[in-house]
């Protein structure tokens, strides 16, 4: 007997610029609407502000420029803000960061097999990996990158 299950992994496309961030869905913490400005502080461009979350200060991160481009903030309402789960070394301090998003995040579930690595060049420092989804770009972020500039936005 053989076993013809697939495994799906449940995953979450973030809308940005000019691609999709994929993620699975367990390093989300929540997806919050972004409907008051954040002030940039003063810091690096990438640093969008701050966000009063659950009685935390969490740094908010703008993708684009964290990966080398222009901040680029969303439209009044179409954009949310996403908590995500830290795992580095520095949990304890930061257990988690925001990243602004381009709009509305949607869940899927995803087989490895509809998941290919993209030939394409163009990743940034924030990049894990570039990858193609059933004909769409998404990136895979690098989380350890972004909890490392999560950290240094609270120094």
């Amino acid at each position: 007997m053989t076993d013809n299950t697939q495994t799906l992994l449940p995953c979450v496309r973030i809308p940005m610029t000019s691609r999709q961030l994929l993620l699975p869905n367990v390093s989300i913490a929540e997806v919050v609407d972004h409907t008051t400005e954040l002030e940039p502080g003063n810091g690096p461009e990438w640093l969008a502000g701050f966000l009063e979350w659950r009685g935390q200060r969490l740094p908010v991160i703008s993708y684009e420029a964290a990966n080398g481009g222009t901040a680029i903030f969303p439209a009044t309402g179409r954009g949310r803000v996403v908590v995500l789960n830290t795992i580095g070394s520095e949990h304890n301090r930061l257990p988690f960061l925001a990243l602004v998003t381009q709009g509305i995040p949607s869940q899927t579930r995803i087989e490895s097999e509809q998941l290919l690595k993209s030939d394409k060049d163009g990743a940034g420092p924030a990049d894990l990996m570039l990858v193609d989804l059933e004909g769409d770009h998404a990136s895979i972020p690098d989380l350890e990158f972004l909890e490392r500039l999560g950290i240094q936005a609270l120094d």
